[in-house]
């Protein structure tokens, strides 16, 4: 069961890899087109919430980083309680390898970022935007480029994505939640305490829903991130089967919601957000530090960071790599780990807050656009060169016999 709910959340979210593509091709498009100003104008404009005394307005873009993607986070945080209690991150001898690579995949880029921001005078808050993969778009490239590859390729990537999803979400919750107001958080804990202690108990799913309402306008309220009351809630839906008719509610709400996260949320939250207008961009802001430093952060700082913790947990023999797999396709996994297209783009908004057409708005979104083109071009060449090397030795079985081929494979 555990590794069929694997199964469909890989096609999910690899299905969902196209349409983020062409909604960020979309926003990129409209940003530069006579429909431009329309389109700001249209992020920019507030809409007002109001039911009964609870009074709400917020503009179009906030409704998007605040309320969709408190859904996307949600989903993402029963993804790891699933993983943890019953998928691949209940086995540690499974865990290991990944995320220790994730681990690597995290400090490798801010280094990077650092490094490049302390050499050109760079802004030193911009490390925490190329530490996050896209899970969506890195598993859409895999999908198309590595067919044939080993499936414990996909099954790694997908534990060390959801790893990295939790140091990022762990970085939002140290980083960027401040100012908060202690009376609608203390609600909000006191709620998810109530919730904890029903969900030993068959409850219907309005009681799910309605509660997670209340968590997230209360977070709202608090001036806490989301994203982390969302993640928060997700702990507190039972996972296990309900007596009456044997169907787990975790497992209920992420088949539910996955669809309208992967099909609706992501890509609406990629139309928002990555539409960067070129009229007017210099070489100097095409070329300035933040872009470099995102940019190699997530293009050169992944791919060390992934690929040199894999390789160095199999020498120590604190993990092994993927069944049957080899180098070159880890090294172009590890590529695929660069791909940070929502989750930076989320982070950047929190780093570097004000108006979506900011001068380091704009240049986080070139760096992510840069960092996540080349690292998905480069990995989906090596994994599809990895995949046809596959197929023909498998076609010649006896081709490889010299041992130099190896090295190559």
């Amino acid at each position: 069961m555990a590794r069929r709910l694997t199964l469909d959340f890989l096609k999910t979210e690899a299905a969902s890899g196209a349409v983020l593509g062409l909604a960020a091709a979309a926003a990129l498009v409209v940003a530069n087109s006579p429909l431009s100003d329309a389109y700001f104008a249209w992020l920019k404009s507030e809409h007002l919430f109001q039911a009964g005394p609870l009074r709400l307005e917020l503009t179009v873009s906030e409704w998007i980083k605040e309320g969709l993607m408190a859904v996307f986070f949600l989903v993402v945080g029963m993804e790891i309680k699933y993983e943890i209690l019953r998928g691949e991150l209940s086995d540690p001898r499974k865990l290991a390898t990944p995320v220790l690579a994730a681990l690597g995949g995290m400090v490798a880029p801010a280094l990077v970022y650092l490094a490049i921001s302390g050499a050109t005078g760079g802004p030193q808050g911009g490390w925490p935007v190329p530490l996050a993969t896209d899970i969506a778009f890195a598993l859409g490239v895999f999908a198309i480029a590595g067919r044939g590859l080993p499936s414990s390729l996909r099954v790694f990537l997908l534990t060390l994505a959801i790893v990295d999803d939790l140091g990022a979400i762990g970085l939002i919750a140290v980083l960027f939640s401040s100012g908060i107001d202690w009376v609608p958080l203390v609600w909000a804990a006191g709620l998810l305490a109530v919730g904890a202690v029903a969900s030993r108990r068959p409850i219907a799913a309005p009681f799910w829903v309605m509660g997670f309402l209340a968590v997230w306008w209360l977070s709202v309220q608090a001036g806490l991130s989301t994203s982390l009351a969302a993640v928060a809630f997700a702990a507190i839906v039972p996972v296990e089967p309900r007596i009456h008719d044997g169907q787990s509610p975790l497992k209920e709400a992420m088949h539910d919601l996955h669809p309208y996260v992967a099909y609706l949320i992501l890509p609406l939250f990629a139309f928002a957000k990555a539409g960067v207008s070129f009229a007017g961009l210099s070489l100097d802001q095409l070329f300035a530090p933040l872009v470099l430093g995102v940019a190699a952060g997530l293009f050169l700082g992944k791919q060390i960071g992934v690929f040199g913790a894999t390789w160095l947990a199999t020498r120590l023999k604190l993990g092994k790599k993927p069944a049957q797999s080899t180098w070159l396709q880890i090294y172009g996994v590890s590529l695929l780990c660069g791909v940070g297209f929502t989750m930076s783009l989320f982070i950047g908004i929190l780093a570097f807050p004000g108006a979506i057409d900011a001068p380091e708005q704009v240049e986080v979104k070139l760096g992510v656009i840069l960092g996540s083109t080349l690292s998905a071009s480069l990995g989906a060449a090596i994994l599809a060169v990895s995949a046809r090397r596959r197929r023909q030795s498998k076609a010649r079985p006896f081709a490889n016999t010299d041992p130099g081929a190896r090295i190559l494979t």
